[in-house]
């Protein structure tokens, strides 16, 4: 995800392309499998400055596999240490609130949004009703009301 973001940030900084692509090659030397976390991260903060400020945008960070979450996160955390003009955006179901707490809380603005159920409901059944690959015999009103209801709660619970 890191090799990711800095794939990204160096589109907009002309300079530093050349030093990232000898500092990969340096690490493929002697059958190096490329760079790691730490050199990723280096390098990520010192294109950022010169990108100042600079604004790195996550959906769905719960969704990232638990044991490569903590890295991502530690990750994170430097470069908005080391580049302080970094600015994170950052989506998340709230189960994983105190991994991130921990880790990135200092100055940070929380919004919770909360789903209204009157729009789940609507935006299912306009998605059922214009969904002509249902078997006619299965689609029935009680499938199409636990459907719902199933949504429902799994929405009430994040």
């Amino acid at each position: 995800m890191i090799g990711s973001l800095l794939r990204e940030v160096t589109l907009g900084a002309v300079g530093i392309v050349v030093e990232i692509r000898n500092a990969f090659e340096k690490s493929k030397q002697g059958g190096g499998k490329g760079l790691l976390l730490a050199e990723m991260v280096q390098l990520f903060v010192k294109t950022t400055g010169s990108l100042e400020p600079a604004y790195i945008c996550v959906d769905a960070i719960d969704e990232l596999l638990p044991q490569h979450r903590s890295d991502f996160l530690r990750s994170l955390q430097q470069i908005i240490q080391e580049a302080p003009c970094t600015r994170l955006f950052l989506t998340r179901r709230s189960d994983i609130r105190r991994g991130l707490d921990k880790r990135l809380t200092k100055g940070a603005y929380t919004i919770y949004i909360v789903p209204d159920g009157r729009d789940i409901v609507r935006y299912l059944t306009w998605k059922m009703d214009g969904d002509d690959d249902w078997d006619p015999d299965l689609k029935t009103e009680t499938l199409e009301h636990v459907i719902i209801q199933t949504i429902l709660e799994k929405a009430s619970e994040m």
